[in-house]
């Protein structure tokens, strides 16, 4: 998809910033055998998802339209081609 700018907004960047913080948070308290520690990363995990939700709610996300066809091709029908 060139061209395409999925995910290129602040909202998108904000959000998966957070949740990888939070995932290296949990992965080095697994690794460290902490469960608190590691919950609170993923805590970490969720915060990220719900902050870059909030943030599209408030217009920082890709716009709801942004995805639709520019234009739609008719295709031919087998009388035209006779």
């Amino acid at each position: 998809m060139a061209g395409s700018s999925h995910g290129h907004t602040p909202a998108a960047w904000t959000g998966v910033t957070i949740a990888f913080i939070g995932f290296c948070v949990a992965g080095a308290f697994m690794v460290m055998a902490q469960p608190a520690g590691f919950w609170a990363g993923m805590a970490i995990v969720v915060i990220g998802g719900v902050v870059g939700w909030i943030m599209s709610a408030m217009g920082m996300g890709m716009p709801k339209d942004a995805h639709k066809p520019l234009a739609t091709a008719q295709p031919e029908s087998a009388d035209a081609k006779s």
